[in-house]
């Protein structure tokens, strides 16, 4: 008596487990994500520039 309990009880939790549905969203997802670029790079580099300038004269000749 108890297997067959068990046995229908697996039945119809298998049963009612595929009654799962996914529907996907009728508008697209958005991801808007707010990026900042900032500028440090370009004055970084510039300075680095500069200071090679500054410390080899003879390399760029003015």
């Amino acid at each position: 008596m108890k297997k067959h309990t068990i046995i229908m009880a697996g039945l119809a939790a298998s049963a009612l487990g595929g009654c799962i549905q996914v529907k996907a969203p009728d508008k697209p997802i958005e991801i808007n994500l707010n990026v900042k670029v900032q500028q440090e790079v370009v004055v970084r580099l510039q300075r680095d520039a500069q200071d090679l300038i500054q410390n080899n004269p003879e390399l760029f000749p003015q």
